[in-house]
């Protein structure tokens, strides 16, 4: 565009020449019919002006245009003179200024117009504009006074955009009676153009203009308008012209479709460029270079590189080469994206193929390197520039005076800046403007205000935005003096009166200038912007000048009474109630106010403001109800605000409906961020429908979908998982642009993640990989977190030391993530190690990642780390919350000290937290499990008080409580409390109440509920039977168990497993076998003669048919599987059927009923689990695992750890200790296994005496299980204080337990295997021993107590008399 109108300036003085109408009407492709003398003539003519042209330009430096002029080599004709001037001015204006002076020196010579429009043409495109003045001013009347010459000049001025001496040569024809023509009209419209940014409207303006002069505009006018726009991007008035003329049936030319090309390209629309690009083909015109690059331009902004690719290679295929614009357009494309290596490989294509860069091109890499702060490159470019003999031009000083600002290199745009000076280049407004806003920025206010002097005295003044930021900074500085000089100079050089320089000044936060400036409007009688009252009141009450605040509204109300108002009083106290971030007063006021007042806008705006900043979304919704119906329309910016406040409410629909009204009232809201909210929004209701009819609008009404758009779209898509979807967008990214970001890989991702495709994330990254993207480091946390979410440790560690391993440093969140893992997964060594390479790595454990440690010890329930590791948040000053709270409560519990967790529960209460419901529910089961009935009672009975939400389980807990403790009657008035909250009892409820009856001895009130529950209608199961049935069979009542079982069977009802585990149950602690064969032949009666077979039957087939047994009721509920087994390796045990029992023990492992590892004797893992066995189940699998045990110690492998662990539990299995009973049956062998110092429920052996004991003891000769050869007569075990013991060993137990309390393994086993009498004397001896060694550690502490009295005296008082 800028050769064009290089064009229009040089020629518009002289309508006929052969170059003129470059911007329209005449075209190279059309010639005019000559005859052979005119053409003759014209050869001649042009041969004389060449030679003597040639002639000039050959002369030396020192050599005078006189030396060739005064040999008249040729003879030539004013005519011919004029284009000599013109030609020679092209290469040397200062040859041709030579060449009009030694004319007018001569007599024979007579001036005449056209050679001096000719040189003031010459001097104006040499920027040489003082001269051309003073040939213009001394030019005699006759000559100077015609259009020629005046059009010519205000060619000079208007190439500098000065409108101003444009206009004063306009007026000055109209005085001397001359008529401009349309290209005076032309210049004028060029220099209005160039004299600053155009206003709305203002090309249809200067068409009227012309207009009403009597000259119709051509396309000349036409194409200098629509490529003013194109330099602004301003495409509303390149088409309001441009329909303009079709509608006065001038026909656009190629020029013009060019230039309308170049606009919809910079203005981003790239679609309709494309349209108009087709269009000129079907308009018959053959597009050119210029079209092709004004294409190739719209695309690049866009960065669409496929397609500038394809413009490339068809220009080329219409034999246009590409030139430097191609190349600038490319360069800068590329430097835009920051894809600097691919700009600079392009530029050395471009002087490979011949092409020279321009000072474009430099300009253009200096300023894309720049505005990514690598100044070291650009320095470089601009030596490269320097060495090629290329001048720079303002612009490349500019771009390189703000690369320096961008990152604060202050002395370095200082020095550019300066150079700039140096080397003859007046700056320009972006020049001065990045100077003074660095040096503002820099608080050098003194460098600031010379620098602005300056500027000002070369005719250029700073933007509002400049001006505004100035004062903000001189105000902070408090420099009075110069805000009073920008004060004056915004009144005499920007025209603004005191009402828009008090809007300014309080945008610059200079409120008390602004006040004064208020005062000014207000005194002259004027009406004033109540919006700028309110901003100054706001900011007083803001920064408590609450008096001044108070005394400007005194001085409004006295001089304006007419304006003031309750309204504008009531106004100004909301706004500074909003300002000064008192919201609560603001909406109390704006509430009490009434429905019937209608605020200013600046309420409204105000109140949604703070309400937003709040995140007080459905205030600020309801106050935007009241605005719109009230009839107050809202601005641009709320409705924006609001749209996004709906969208954070969960409401895209409405958003969607308040964008589409806004925007048919012919409202924009400005860019496509709120259409990407709603998007976004859309996701999050995984609305995926609605998400892309945003994107299809976005896309038919921009042309283009931008990157954040599609990003969101992927997100939506990744929310609903659907990957294919996002995939598809994705992979139309790639193919139209823009390039895929991070964040478009990392929700591709998302997408796999949430649709649960791990597995394939591998593959998607190495499609990436393929595709050349490199994976960041954003991604594989993600997908690490995916996997930790998914409890997958092996892929977790396996992705985080792939990150080591590539370089990239671990973060606090990625450590939160894998500790927070391991904790979950139970892996206690992985986690310690990874917490101490955190503090290793410099890290501060935050509070999550301690709460993720105590949960670990609090699972694997190692108090004592669990109480360190308290300690250790204690010691970090960090503040324990909800959640570490509720941790140590629950440890505390299954620690069996409840007291201090209501000492926790308390401290909570007291720091306004409360613990969950499940911790509460764990602080009962605690208190249950130490039958502390009173404390369980308060807490529950607090809880209800307290409105909690209790469910069933609540009420079982208590029930079972009462079941322990034998009070059957609160657990029946329990079922009507818990009728009263509204939970219905179940049947399990009724099982509780009836198993509660049974355990505490009154079966016949178990039957009661039962019968309660028949004459209610209520279907009955075994469950409810059994409890009864089991209820007097714990009672040694047989025969009724047994007519109940007969009962049930009478009444319709099959037994099920749960019966015969009853049955099977009671038969193991019967005392003679005729009971035990009593009950089960009862049950073989019943049509299940399983169990009876293994007391008579001696044979494989039992095995089989339990196994087939097993399989069928694997898949009931209450664990059947596993109580049935345990109850039958209970009766198996007591009777001595003991190979029996280890077959169905082994069994049962098979069948995953015991679990796998449920003992071990591995390399360096000795250890055994029975929670969940019976008392027999678990003295099996004790021999099995000893025997085991015993041959490694013989053998020497597998090798034995430092300690061997032995888990027996806490709790008890149908009134059965089963820590009791393996602590006994192994201190009855001597076994060196002791109780856990720190966890109850444990025994622990040092492996080195466990392995002696195996090996030498007399009690592991023979480990081998066995079946007694017939059954005996009484049971070989006896339940005793919840400890089943060998009936033998009852005597000795109570003896020893009574009178020594617990003892050592040893002594135990010492003391059971002795005679009555033996016992009685060693027990004796015993208690003797300790009494006398109790009364010596009396005698011992007394003594010790009068020796640290004596030391006492010795040490502190001094003692007279002579040294020893």
């Amino acid at each position: 565009m800028e050769k064009g109108e290089e064009s229009l300036n040089s020629n518009g003085f002289q309508p006929n020449d052969e170059t003129q109408e470059v911007l329209g009407r005449s075209s190279r492709t059309r010639a005019k019919k000559m005859t052979k003398l005119a053409l003759k003539r014209a050869k001649d003519w042009r041969q004389r002006v060449q030679f003597l042209t040639d002639k000039i330009l050959g002369l030396k430096s020192e050599e005078f245009v006189a030396d060739v002029l005064d040999e008249k080599m040729v003879q030539m004709t004013p005519t011919d003179f004029c284009f000599v001037v013109k030609w020679v001015g092209q290469s040397s204006w200062q040859r041709a200024l030579e060449v009009y002076e030694w004319l007018n020196l001569r007599n024979w010579y007579s001036p005449n117009a056209r050679m001096l429009a000719t040189i003031l043409a010459v001097l104006g495109k040499a920027n040489q504009e003082a001269l051309a003045v003073e040939i213009f001013m001394r030019a005699e009347q006759s000559i100077g006074n015609t259009v020629q010459v005046y059009n010519s000049m205000m060619g000079v001025y208007a190439r500098n955009g000065r409108f101003s001496r444009v206009q004063q040569l306009l007026e000055l024809m109209h005085e001397r009676g001359l008529e401009p023509d349309l290209v005076s009209f032309n210049t004028l419209i060029n220099a209005r153009l160039k004299s600053g940014p155009m206003t709305p409207n203002l090309a249809i303006e200067l068409l009227d203009e012309v207009r009403s002069s009597g000259i119709q505009p051509d396309i000349i006018t036409y194409n200098t308008l629509i490529s003013a726009c194109s330099r602004e991007s301003n495409v509303e008035e390149a088409v309001k012209v441009f329909n303009d003329m079709e509608s006065h049936r001038c026909q656009p030319d190629l020029w013009t479709y060019n230039a309308m090309i170049s606009v919809f390209g910079r203005c981003g629309m790239d679609g309709e460029a494309a349209r108009l690009f087709n269009e000129l083909e079907a308009n018959g015109f053959y597009p050119d270079a210029v079209t092709y690059n004004s294409l190739l331009h719209a695309f690049a902004r866009q960065g669409n590189i496929e397609k500038v690719k394809e413009i490339c290679e068809e220009m080329v295929n219409m034999g246009f080469g590409k030139d430097e614009m191609t190349y600038n357009t490319i360069i800068d494309m590329y430097g835009k994206q920051g894809q600097h290596d691919l700009a600079l490989q392009v530029y050395n294509d471009m002087t490979s193929s011949g092409r020279s860069p321009d000072v474009i091109t430099y300009t253009i890499l200096i300023d894309s390197l720049g505005k990514d702060n690598k100044m070291a490159e650009a320095s470089k470019v601009m030596s490269e520039m320097l060495n090629a003999g290329i001048k720079p031009t303002v612009r490349t000083y500019s771009a390189l005076i703000c690369g320096y600002a961008k990152p604060g290199k202050r002395v370095n745009a200082e020095d550019m800046f300066n150079c700039m000076v140096r080397s003859g280049i007046h700056p320009d407004h972006l020049a001065y403007t990045v100077m003074l806003d660095m040096n503002l920025r820099f608080g050098e206010t003194k460098k600031a205000m010379l620098l602005y002097h300056d500027m000002v005295r070369n005719g250029f003044t700073p933007d509002l935005a400049l001006y505004e930021f100035m004062l903000r900074s001189l105000g902070r500085a408090n420099e009075e003096e110069n805000i009073q000089i920008v004060i004056k100079d915004l009144k005499e050089l920007g025209n603004l009166g005191p009402q828009s320089i008090s809007s300014l000044l309080i945008k610059g936060e200079c409120y008390d200038f602004a006040a004064k400036m208020l005062r000014l409007v207000i005194e002259e009688g004027s009406e004033f912007n109540h919006d700028d009252l309110l901003s100054i009141l706001g900011s007083y009450s803001s920064s408590g000048k609450i008096s001044e605040a108070i005394e400007l509204l005194n001085f409004v109300k006295e001089h304006d009474s007419r304006s003031m108002s309750k309204k504008l009083i009531t106004d100004a106290s909301i706004i500074i109630n909003c300002k000064a971030q008192n919201l609560k007063a603001a909406l109390d006021e704006y509430c009490e106010t009434g429905d019937s007042y209608t605020f200013s806008i600046s309420v409204y705006e105000s109140l949604i403001k703070c309400c937003e900043e709040a995140e007080l979304f459905a205030e600020a919704s309801q106050i935007f109800s009241d605005m719109r119906a009230k009839g107050v329309k809202p601005s641009q910016d709320i409705c924006g605000i609001i749209t996004v406040i709906y969208c954070k409410m969960g409401l895209p629909e409405t958003a969607h409906y308040l964008i589409d009204q806004v925007e048919a009232n012919g409202m924009l809201l400005g860019d496509i961020s709120f259409h990407v909210s709603l998007i976004e929004a859309y996701g999050k209701l995984k609305i995926v429908e609605k998400a892309e009819s945003v994107v299809a609008t976005i896309e038919h009404r921009y042309g283009v979908v931008g990157r954040t758009a599609y990003n969101a779209l992927i997100q939506a898509y990744a929310l609903s998982g659907f990957y294919e979807k996002a995939r598809s967008v994705f992979n139309t990214m790639m193919r139209n642009g823009p390039s895929p970001t991070v964040d478009t890989i990392n929700n591709l991702m998302q997408a796999l993640i949430v649709d649960g495709r791990l597995n394939e994330l591998y593959v998607l990254i190495q499609e990436l990989q393929d595709m050349g993207f490199k994976i960041s480091k954003s991604s594989i946390l993600l997908m690490l977190e995916a996997f930790a979410q998914a409890g997958n440790v092996f892929e977790v560690k396996k992705i985080y030391h792939g990150m080591r391993a590539a370089g990239y440093l671990p973060t606090m969140h990625l450590y939160r993530v894998i500790i927070g893992l391991l904790s979950r997964t139970k892996q206690v060594r992985d986690a310690e190690a990874m917490l101490s390479e955190m503090e290793e790595a410099g890290f501060k454990p935050d509070l999550s990642i301690w709460n993720s440690m105590l949960k670990l010890y609090t699972r694997i329930e190692d108090f004592k780390k669990t109480v360190h590791i308290y300690q250790r948040i204690q010691e970090a000053g960090l503040k324990p919350d909800l959640d570490t709270y509720n941790t140590l409560i629950i440890m505390y519990c299954r620690d069996r000290r409840p007291h201090e967790s209501l000492l926790l529960v308390n401290e909570m209460k007291r720091l306004d937290l409360f613990p969950e419901r499940d911790t509460y529910k764990s602080l009962i089961a605690a208190f249950c499990k130490e039958l502390m009935l009173e404390q369980a009672e308060e807490l529950f009975e607090s809880l209800r008080s307290e409105g909690h939400n209790l469910d069933r389980s609540f009420y079982h807990l208590m029930m079972k409580l009462y079941r322990s403790s034998g009070n059957h009657s609160k657990a029946e008035k329990l079922i009507e409390k818990m009728k009263e909250s509204g939970i219905e009892p179940s049947d399990a409820t009724m099982h509780l109440l009836m198993t509660s009856y049974g355990t505490s001895g009154h079966p016949m009130e178990a039957e009661k509920v039962l019968n309660s529950l028949k004459s209610n209608g209520v279907n009955l199961s075994t469950l409810q039977y059994g409890s009864v049935i089991d209820a007097y069979l714990k009672s040694r009542d047989y025969d009724t168990g047994l007519l109940k079982l007969k009962e049930m069977i009478g009444e319709g009802l099959e037994p099920d497993h749960r019966i015969w585990t009853c049955f099977i149950r009671a038969a193991s602690l019967c005392e003679y076998i005729t009971e035990a064969k009593t009950l089960l032949n009862a049950v073989a009666d019943a049509g299940f003669n399983l169990p009876i077979r293994f007391l008579t039957e001696n044979s494989e087939s039992l095995v089989l048919d339990l196994d087939l047994y097993l399989e069928q009721i694997e898949t009931a509920e209450d664990k059947a599987a596993l109580n049935f087994v345990n109850a039958l390796e209970d009766l198996l045990w007591a009777f001595e059927l003991r190979a029996t029992a280890s077959w169905v023990f082994q069994l049962a492992i098979k069948r995953s009923i015991y679990h796998n590892d449920i003992f071990r004797v591995a390399d360096k893992d000795w250890g055994a689990d029975f929670r969940k066995l019976s008392a027999g189940a678990a003295l099996v699998g004790l021999t099995l695992w000893l025997d085991h045990m015993q041959d490694a110690s013989l053998e020497g492998f597998p090798e034995s750890p430092k300690s061997v662990v032995l888990i027996t539990g806490k709790s008890d299995y149908n009134r059965v200790s089963l820590n009791s009973t393996v602590k006994t049956y192994l201190w009855e062998m001597g076994s060196p296994f002791l109780p856990c110092k720190t966890r109850t429920g444990i025994l622990v052996a040092k492996a080195h005496s466990l392995r002696m004991w195996l090996k030498d003891s007399p009690f592991c000769l023979d480990l081998e299980l066995k079946n007694r050869p017939s059954l005996p007569e009484m049971n070989s075990m006896q339940l005793i204080e919840g400890c089943f013991i060998r009936r033998g060993l009852v005597p000795a137990f109570k003896e020893i337990n009574e009178r020594l309390g617990p003892v050592n393994p040893r002594k135990f086993a010492r003391l059971a295997l002795l005679s009555n009498e033996k016992r009685e004397k060693v027990i004796q001896a015993d208690i003797e021993g300790r009494r006398e060694k109790l009364a010596k550690l009396k005698n011992t502490a007394v003594t010790k107590r009068r020796n640290t009295k004596s030391f006492r005296m010795n040490k502190f008082v001094r003692v007279s008399g002579p040294a020893k």
